[in-house]
């Protein structure tokens, strides 16, 4: 290998470089893509690389490459949020969870923009209990995860008829932009309803009974919605009680009279 003038100073470390390496003075180095990928002696070179990791010809030894104001290079998974939620998802029996939509939203940052997905849920035990809840995360599985945990500590309780499995009256609720009409229905009737509003239902336990969306078409607002219907929902002995009167006072009807102990003659 011919040595210019103008690097007679280092000489002494060009030397050193080829005799690790196993090549004598005058040695052709081969093309990149001749030598092997992963020598197994030190008797061949190995070809240097151009990306994250760089090697230095004499010691083999790794540079790590520094990012401005963030130290070492981490990866993508080094970086995500840890919520202290580790180990195997284990589903509960007791409610069913059902997902009503999935997006995929972004978060601009000073670097760019931070891919995530949010998870719309809904967790009921089809027994008069039921909760909805979203959430996000770097993948879809963690964001229903978290979902349906948030949703199940946002559980609320639902009045329904003992006959018909139906909404006790008629009432109209909204949510932001969405409005819904949720109306009673006789045995036999079934769910008639669509969108997130059918799912809220069913898994509140409601087996007859009819929903409608008004409003905007987004499933969040219109499954919210839903619950603040459902929420507001009273029977006729909950008013009462809450009037601290009787059921019959409350729909006008006549008290009973009160039967005679006594005989006729």
């Amino acid at each position: 290998v011919a040595i210019p003038v103008a690097f007679d100073s280092m000489a002494p470390v060009l030397q050193a470089t080829m005799s690790v390496c196993g090549l004598a003075p005058g040695h052709a180095f081969r093309p990149q893509s001749a030598l092997p990928r992963h020598p197994t002696h030190r008797g061949v070179c190995s070809p240097m690389r151009t990306h994250d990791q760089h090697y230095s010809v004499a010691f083999q030894r790794p540079i790590v490459t520094m990012r401005a104001g963030r130290g070492p290079a981490q990866s993508q998974d080094d970086n995500n949020d840890d919520d202290g939620e580790s180990g195997p998802y284990v589903r509960d029996t007791e409610y069913e969870e059902r997902v009503i939509q999935v997006r995929r939203v972004t978060k601009v940052v000073k670097g760019g923009k931070q891919l995530s997905f949010r998870a719309v849920v809904v967790v009921g035990n089809n027994n008069g209990t039921v909760g909805v809840a979203s959430a996000s995360a770097k993948e879809v599985a963690q964001a229903a995860q978290k979902a349906v945990l948030k949703a199940k500590r946002r559980l609320i309780t639902v009045p329904l008829t003992r006959n018909a499995l139906s909404v006790p009256h008629a009432f109209d609720s909204y949510f932001s932009g969405a409005k819904v009409l949720l109306r009673p229905a006789s045995e036999g009737t079934g769910v008639i309803a669509g969108g997130a509003v059918r799912v809220v239902l069913e898994l509140a336990g409601v087996r007859n009974g009819f929903g409608k969306q008004v409003g905007g078409s987004n499933p969040l607002n219109n499954a919210k919605a839903a619950i603040e219907g459902l929420r507001a929902m009273r029977t006729l002995r909950q008013v009462a009680a809450e009037r601290d009167i009787s059921v019959a006072q409350l729909l006008g009807l006549p008290p009973k009279k009160e039967s005679s102990d006594a005989v006729p003659v």
